[in-house]
């Protein structure tokens, strides 16, 4: 049986990963599953840069709007729907291309979700009311003294995740669950694929891609992206919706800023949330990183050596 590729293409926000994945589709004659977790939602296109009618009509792409903000999704539930969709894929071809800058969800089809002990019902009721009465300092100071190790290691890689109430209400269940710190379940399961990985990473130098950054900010600002988080402003507690783009906007609605403050809040956070993407994936010593301006030659030649 002939061995399956899953190009896998990395790397900051505003680096230039569509324009690759797009380009390699075409090379190779293959479809795109997208992996960025605020793609996935049809009614947020223009904050999460969707790529274009034009760039979807360029190859098949699969995991772009396919879900509602009123949906529940996990990193869980994309897994296995990829999972399935590559199988199908991999009937017809040999080759398919993996895109996105949402590195729990691309380590998750590359490598599988590590498992974890059921929850007794109570338990999640009683993590839920402490936050409810507490709020989430509460969950933050219950993590540190539960698992240390592992909420200091958020703190330097993804602080963002200690500002997730969802997130941290998981964490705590399974501390509490199973008396053992959620750090301990993880990285113990490797599942194994019908494919293997080639990862390809974009990087640039800070000031090309904060500079890269913000101009992406300006034009979503004219292509309509405040009209678009007004549209959504009445659903702005819904978890698809607390991401960069949007929450500063919300603020602005809520006459806690000015709109020109927020457009500048938009642009810090995402500096931030790049610097973050870039600390995730940099850990991955199998991925073969590149400039964003690299010839695409000198890429495919890279890749043609790992078939």
């Amino acid at each position: 049986m002939k061995k399956k590729y899953l190009i896998t293409i990395v790397g900051p926000t505003a680096i230039g990963k569509t324009a690759l994945s797009i380009q390699l589709a075409q090379y190779y004659n293959c479809p795109i599953i997208s992996c960025d977790s605020r793609q996935f939602y049809k009614e947020m296109s223009i904050g999460t840069a969707v790529p274009s009618a034009t760039e979807l009509a360029q190859a098949p792409h699969y995991f772009i709007q396919n879900r509602s903000i009123f949906d529940k999704y996990s990193v869980g539930d994309f897994e296995k729907e990829a999972v399935s969709k590559l199988q199908e894929l991999y009937a017809i071809t040999d080759v398919v291309i993996l895109v996105g800058g949402s590195g729990l969800y691309i380590d998750a089809l590359l490598y599988g979700l590590d498992e974890f002990p059921e929850i007794p019902e109570n338990i999640r009721e009683q993590v839920a009311l402490d936050y409810k009465m507490n709020g989430i300092k509460l969950l933050q100071k219950q993590l540190q003294e539960m698992d240390p190790v592992y909420f200091k290691r958020l703190t330097v890689e993804n602080p963002q995740t200690l500002l997730n109430p969802q997130r941290l209400m998981r964490f705590l269940e399974v501390c509490l669950g199973s008396k053992q710190p959620y750090s301990s379940f993880l990285n113990k399961k490797q599942n194994d694929r019908m494919f293997t990985p080639i990862l390809i990473g974009l990087e640039a130098q800070r000031s090309i891609l904060y500079d890269r950054i913000n101009q992406r900010v300006d034009l979503m600002m004219k292509q309509g992206l405040e009209e678009e988080a007004k549209r959504l402003f009445t659903y702005k507690t819904l978890n698809a919706l607390q991401t960069v783009g949007y929450k500063e906007l919300f603020d602005y609605f809520d006459n806690k800023t000015s709109l020109e403050t927020a457009v500048e809040e938009i642009k810090k956070n995402t500096r931030r949330f790049a610097k973050r993407q870039l600390t995730w994936f940099k850990k991955n010593e199998r991925t073969h990183w590149f400039d964003y301006a690299t010839n695409f030659e000198v890429i495919t030649n890279l890749i043609q050596s790992k078939f």
